[in-house]
């Protein structure tokens, strides 16, 4: 790993990430998570405050960016243990068939090399009706934005460790074994070529 890649992006996605407009997904979807728990993508553990501890059994949070993965440590032990990691891919998983709760994905499949991979491993994991609860961000709706999010994604890339502008999110998850409870789409506050939104919970079928 580059010095900007274990250095500086991890503070930069922490920053970026934890934006107010991005927390407020954050606040409406994760909550809903109980039981036990698979969150695809755990980053710096920016989803830990939004839990309700009440309901949630146990965590295992999945990514393969250690530098990430040691801010997410950092805040964990507030949790009392509940928290524990895998400094994995998301793609290919060595855990239980039908094992899981929920799968939280947390502005992730931007960024995971092959979501139809994950996906698949998160509908792999999940007990029969299981929930996959999700915040992305993705491809706009205006066409006009969308040649401008294709455009910069090659770049973006390059300085957003992997993210992609251009992912249709409702479509990577209705392809994948899930149908919709709740789904929203809409913009929030920012350039609109980053910050169309996807939030809501899919059901295993």
């Amino acid at each position: 790993m580059s010095l900007y890649e274990t250095y500086v992006l991890p503070k930069l996605l922490d920053f970026c990430c934890g934006l107010q407009g991005f927390q407020n997904k954050r606040s409406q979807i994760v909550p809903l998570a109980y039981g036990k728990i698979l969150e695809m993508g755990i980053g710096s553990g920016l989803n830990f405050d939004y839990y309700n501890f009440e309901k949630v059994e146990e965590i295992i949070g999945v990514d393969p960016a250690i530098s990430s993965v040691a801010i997410a440590k950092s805040r964990a032990p507030k949790y009392n243990s509940k928290i524990s990691f895998i400094e994995s891919s998301a793609e290919a998983l060595d855990l239980e068939s039908l094992s899981f709760d929920c799968v939280v994905i947390g502005y992730s499949l931007c960024t995971i090399p092959n979501p139809l991979k994950a996906l698949a491993e998160a509908h792999r994991l999940l007990k029969p009706q299981g929930s996959l609860l999700f915040m992305e961000h993705g491809l706009a709706p205006e066409p006009g934005i969308q040649k401008w999010q294709n455009r910069l994604t090659p770049a973006w890339k390059k300085i957003g460790g992997g993210c992609h502008l251009n992912r249709n999110i409702e479509e990577l998850i209705s392809s994948s074994g899930f149908s919709f409870e709740q789904l929203s789409k809409k913009y929030i506050k920012g350039p609109k070529v980053a910050t169309f939104q996807y939030c809501g919970k899919a059901i295993k079928t």
